[in-house]
């Protein structure tokens, strides 16, 4: 039911439409234009083949995932809640032990700390990191691991496809430099055609990869840093604004190691903790490097 709230964005419509239409092109490019006529004669053409289907399907599971799954929604209630007394309901839920709750007037309910309002899909969600129109729903505490993986295989597809047809492109030069009986009147119009395929292809890869592999990186840093873009955008108003009040904070949670943020977003696995040791060791080896640049040209 969440995602069906999510789909009546007409912006989520189009690059939803735009998502699958570029991985079909990237696929039929890739099998027509660059793996057929470079390794028709070779073992190559399937394992490349495979392999790149391989990454699609994994690209397109994780892209459908994240666009099906529940971001983290805040339930409403049965009924309707009376906020006439908001002072005392605030004290008696911090006696219970509800700090930090907060109520949304749009939703008119409770939310958990850390919840946020999405105008998109028109509801509070836990852990809101942002609403993305590329899987036309929000990416929240459930299924920013799908999220991610999509960024990650869309990154890995690619580069793997820029390294196919540059390859195919050079292998194409180097035919018709040792070709001799080639017409070139006759496989002119081809030619076209399959340089056009090429240079649109390139840059579509160029483009998206650049782009999701900047936003994976991002959300990496957000979980390891336990601040989502929201919370970091609100503190640092908060932090310019001297004016505020203690009273008027955002409600402070404790810092957990990285390895286990990292466990809390992908789960626990045999292979996860090794793939967590080595985003923790690169990320913490870029932070001691910005610090050591700040420190250095601080005088």
């Amino acid at each position: 039911m969440a995602a069906f709230r999510c789909r009546r964005d007409p912006c989520g419509f189009v690059c939803l439409i735009l998502t699958y239409f570029s991985v079909f092109y990237a696929d039929y490019v890739v099998i027509q234009y660059v793996l057929l006529p470079a390794y028709s004669d070779s073992v190559w053409s399937t394992l490349h083949g495979s392999v790149f289907n391989l990454i699609l399907l994994l690209l397109l599971a994780c892209h459908a995932k994240a666009v099906f799954s529940d971001p983290g929604m805040v339930p409403l209630p049965d009924t309707a809640i009376d906020f006439s007394d908001l002072r005392s309901q605030s004290s008696r839920m911090s006696e219970r032990g509800c700090e930090g709750w907060t109520v949304c007037s749009r939703c008119e309910t409770y939310r958990p700390p850390r919840a946020h309002h999405c105008r998109v899909c028109q509801r509070c969600i836990r852990r809101m990191d942002h609403h993305c129109p590329w899987i036309n729903n929000c990416v929240g505490e459930l299924n920013q691991k799908f999220f991610i993986q999509f960024l990650f295989y869309t990154g890995i597809a690619s580069l793997y496809s820029m390294v196919l047809v540059v390859s195919a492109w050079v292998w194409r030069i180097r035919n018709e430099r040792e070709s001799d009986t080639e017409k070139e009147g006759d496989e002119m119009p081809g030619k076209h055609l399959i340089v056009a395929h090429y240079i649109i292809l390139l840059v579509e890869s160029v483009l998206f990869g650049v782009f999701v592999m900047v936003i994976f990186y991002d959300q990496l840093v957000s979980i390891i840093t336990d601040e989502t873009p929201l919370e970091q955008m609100r503190n640092r108003l908060m932090i310019k604004d001297k004016s505020l009040s203690s009273a008027t904070s955002l409600p402070a949670h404790t810092r957990k190691p990285k390895l286990a943020l990292l466990r809390e977003v992908f789960g626990r696995g045999r292979c996860f903790p090794h793939v967590y040791h080595l985003l923790v060791l690169f990320l913490t080896l870029n932070v001691n490097l910005q610090a050591r640049s700040s420190a250095g040209s601080s005088p």
